[in-house]
């Protein structure tokens, strides 16, 4: 596995997307070893991370105008580089934990359903009550998407640079965390069926570098093709999408977008990812 090293911000260089590799990711990096030496915590940034998507939804909803709606997408667009921080600083001072993943996990949900709680606010003087369960369709769907397409990047992850997540995680999760990461496994469990094979094979491996290699290098050819339909469910697009909307004059645009288009990508999606594991598997059994 060695001749795939991360290479950007700590994680594979195919992981990254433009925005991630060329703005986020690096400002994210060098805020991260800014806060090494202080007493901020991963958590804390986590935290302050939610407030400013609260602070982007105030922005377009309650301050509104041209001016608010451009504030608000500038906020939302820096979380980004708050997101990708807490994570970086984790890994620098040591603090990575599947604990942290769960924090992660809640303030980014947190954040945003304040955010479409705002939104639904400002599109029920539109279209009444029905406002209302459009944004908790399309925050139902983003939470549904969310889930998979991090789950399926972390899993790749796992298979091709043997980078733990919660799926395999040694210590056991106690208390709240261990309720809501059991919740969140769930969902991908239900939706990733066949890969389980390879997470079996892969387990198979742990003590056979050589076996445990020629498995990476196999799930790594087939990434190439799942990773940019993962893309396309994450939350760089939405911020975009949801900023042109809001200058388009609503945020029913965006809600559609996440019911219509985003559901229609993730069903490809998890087809694709169901027909990847078992060519993976096959694969691999194949050279046995």
């Amino acid at each position: 596995m060695d001749e795939f090293r991360p290479t950007v911000a700590g994680k594979p260089r195919e992981l990254q997307g433009f925005l991630n590799a060329a703005i986020y990711h690096p400002i994210a990096g060098a805020l991260a070893r800014a806060l090494v030496p202080t007493r901020v915590t991963p958590n804390m940034v986590s935290v302050f991370g939610a407030l400013m998507v609260v602070s982007a939804g105030v922005f377009y909803t309650l301050v509104g105008g041209a001016w608010g709606i451009a504030i608000g997408f500038l906020l939302h667009l820096s979380w980004h580089v708050v997101d990708g921080a807490d994570g970086m600083l984790a890994r620098l001072s040591g603090r990575a934990s599947p604990s942290g993943e769960v924090v992660d996990g809640l303030c980014d949900y947190f954040g945003h359903g304040i955010l479409y709680a705002l939104l639904a606010a400002q599109l029920d003087h539109r279209i009444g009550w029905i406002a209302w369960v459009i944004a908790l369709a399309a925050g139902v769907s983003r939470a549904v998407q969310s889930v998979f397409a991090e789950s399926g990047r972390r899993t790749y992850q796992w298979w091709v640079y043997d980078v733990p997540w919660l799926q395999n995680q040694r210590a056991p999760a106690t208390g709240i965390g261990a309720t809501l990461s059991g919740v969140y496994l769930w969902a991908w469990n239900a939706m990733s069926g066949p890969t389980r094979r390879v997470d079996a094979l892969v387990v198979s491996a742990e003590h056979d570098r050589v076996e445990r290699a020629r498995i990476a290098e196999i799930a790594h050819a087939a990434g190439t093709r799942t990773l940019p339909v993962l893309a396309a469910l994450g939350a760089n697009p939405r911020t975009i999408l949801l900023g042109l909307s809001m200058i388009a004059g609503s945020p029913l645009w965006f809600f559609l977008i996440e019911l219509v288009v985003l559901n229609a990508v993730l069903a490809f999606a998890i087809w694709q990812a169901a027909a990847s594991a078992r060519r993976i598997a096959a694969l691999v059994a194949r050279g046995r």
